[in-house]
């Protein structure tokens, strides 16, 4: 009897071992090449890069598309654990929510519509006031062009939108992350981009500020991929 009971104890502590605990994963899916949709699936470098932090820590990975000023929010009400999105480690973030090692250096870039002949005259970050500029809520460009004075902030919830209301003309430029706006210009006829040297930025996963081991823990399974070659291969994967 005693043997049966060590054996069904031995075999719900292997069962317990090996169970795959879930981790909700917040990001806005609206940000190309870290995070987009792809036949309805999120897809990218940060969606790849959780993915493999994942099944490191042996965590399946649930996913929470929204809007990116809503991501904040989300993990302090715990409605989510983790936020993956292009997301800057800034002073005042890191007021509400712990961060994990920076593991990616952007800076942000003008897009401007050649066609536009209000555009035309925007050449620098300083040339920007007087002009119509979108930018994504709450994104570093948002908080870089907000600084400005004498500028028409038109806020969008995607980058997408930004775009395609540079397009249609109804904003004369758009600022956001270097490697997206790369993109953007790249598969659209007419867009223009102008570099800046304005808010480099080091992107950081988050998570709640009572969940430390959580960022500990994903900091020692991104040395993992990165110590066995997995991050590089990402890393050219889609920006090289």
């Amino acid at each position: 009897m005693k043997k049966l009971v060590l054996l069904f104890m031995t075999f719900l502590s292997l069962v317990s071992f090996g169970k795959v605990e879930k981790l909700y994963v917040g990001t806005n899916a609206e940000f190309y090449p870290f995070e987009y949709l792809e036949d309805g699936k999120i897809v990218g470098f940060d969606a790849e890069l959780i993915e493999a932090i994942g099944k490191k820590l042996n965590k399946e990975i649930i996913w929470k598309n929204m809007a990116f000023d809503g991501l904040l929010p989300a993990l302090q009400s715990k409605k989510i654990d983790v936020i993956i999105a292009g997301m800057t480690a800034t002073p005042e973030r890191k007021k509400f929510v712990n961060f994990s090692d920076p593991y990616f250096v952007s800076n942000q870039m003008i897009i401007i519509n050649t066609t536009d002949e209000k555009s035309k005259d925007i050449t620098s970050y300083e040339s920007l006031p007087n002009h119509s500029v979108g930018v994504v809520l709450g994104y570093t460009g948002d908080v870089a062009v907000s600084k400005l004075e004498n500028i028409d902030v038109q806020r969008f919830n995607g980058a997408s939108e930004a775009i395609m209301s540079l397009i249609s003309k109804k904003v004369q430029a758009v600022v956001i992350d270097s490697e997206p706006a790369k993109n953007y210009v790249k598969n659209n006829k007419g867009l223009k981009l102008i570099s800046t040297d304005i808010a480099k930025e080091e992107y950081s996963i988050a998570v709640s500020k009572e969940n430390k081991k959580l960022a500990e823990d994903i900091n020692s399974a991104y040395k993992e991929l990165v110590n066995d070659g997995t991050f590089e291969k990402l890393i050219t994967k889609y920006f090289k």
